[in-house]
């Protein structure tokens, strides 16, 4: 299987295109007329002073916009930056960079929207929706940014821009919009890691960031709160571990092959490197069977209670093992080493 996220979630910058920042990067001389298309797109997204930022399907999305967020900020520093995003991400508020300003609406193309509708009375159907366009037409916005997932089509959302009256919409596309984005770039259905799919797609209005990879604020409480409860759990303070972070509904690995990792990475270290076992809070029941996998060495379980205590738990972390998305990217955020477990560990490591 794959190694590193790293290397899936922060590849190194690419550089700029002839003629600045807002030319595209292309193999050998750039025609002219794509030149100065690309010069003309930088330009009119540099004369913007609010920009709506959305990313609606869920924290793990959210923080994988982040390095996109922070080209924006890098590139148009004079903007206010406004964030649309579920009610669910809003946890990522104190963890933020680059955001000014964060609006939550539950989409009714999104699993967790439908839900959340369906559950209100028939009667207000549609008011979400009107809700939303009457609050963003009253922010003024000159740009959105709309972020979304490859298997998620960014059209919805660009009706609902439309109809704010935005004037500038920029998205991925598959199917022709017809006129609800002024810019937009073809989508080829190509499964790209979630963080280069959305540099890409600020980098086609020539916004670029030399730091590629997602963002998260630390905060200190996090972070003293999470060694006490390590301490507390049996290891030493200051003790190197292996997080190891199971479950996740997008790619189910079983217990054996965490352990196998683990097995792996303890057995090339050779030292008193622990594993710990992380676990939201009330279901550390569920990780029994894996606890009954991993080596014993320095074992514990520790809980947590918000993406902040994840990501205080993963910065100290020596590497991180994974297979959802969202530990792999809050380990991306915090500069640290992960692994997905497999076969493809058995091979010789050379992490230290």
């Amino acid at each position: 299987m794959i190694a590193t996220s790293l290397e899936l979630l922060a590849r190194p910058p690419s550089p700029p295109g002839p003629g600045g920042p807002g030319v595209l990067a292309l193999d050998g001389p750039v025609p002219l007329d794509a030149q100065s298309r690309s010069e003309e797109r930088h330009r009119r997204w540099c004369n913007v002073r609010r920009v709506l930022l959305v990313r609606l399907d869920g924290v793990a999305g959210v923080l994988a916009s982040t390095a996109s967020f922070a080209a924006i900020h890098e590139t148009m520093p004079w903007t206010q930056r406004t964030l649309l995003t579920a009610p669910q991400a809003m946890a990522l508020r104190p963890h933020l960079q680059g955001v000014d300003d964060v609006m939550s609406f539950n989409a009714p193309w999104t699993a967790d929207g439908a839900a959340a509708l369906n559950a209100e009375p028939a009667a207000m159907r549609g008011d979400a929706e009107m809700h939303l366009v009457r609050r963003l037409r009253r922010s003024h916005f000159d740009a959105a940014v709309i972020f979304s997932p490859s298997t998620q089509s960014a059209l919805p959302a660009a009706l609902l821009c439309r109809m704010a009256g935005i004037p500038l919409t920029l998205a991925h596309v598959r199917e022709p919009a017809h006129g609800l984005l002024s810019d937009e770039l073809p989508d080829d259905g190509t499964v790209h890691d979630d963080t280069r799919r959305q540099l890409d797609l600020v980098g086609h209005i020539g916004m670029r960031t030399t730091d590629e990879r997602p963002r998260l604020r630390l905060l200190p409480r996090d972070s003293h709160h999470m060694r006490s409860a390590l301490q507390h759990a049996g290891l030493r303070f200051g003790q190197r571990y292996v997080l190891v972070c199971p479950g996740g509904s997008q790619r189910p690995c079983p217990p054996a092959a965490f352990a196998a990792a683990a097995d792996v990475l303890l057995d090339a270290w050779g030292d008193d490197t622990a594993v710990v076992l992380c676990a939201p809070l009330g279901e550390e029941a569920a990780l029994s069977e894996y606890q009954a996998a991993m080596p014993a060495r320095g074992q514990a379980v520790v809980p947590t209670k918000s993406i902040g205590e994840l990501a205080a738990l993963a910065a100290d972390a020596r590497v991180v093992i994974a297979v959802d998305d969202l530990p792999l990217t809050v380990a991306a955020a915090a500069r640290v080493p992960a692994v997905l477990p497999g076969e493809a560990l058995r091979r010789e490591m050379a992490l230290s």
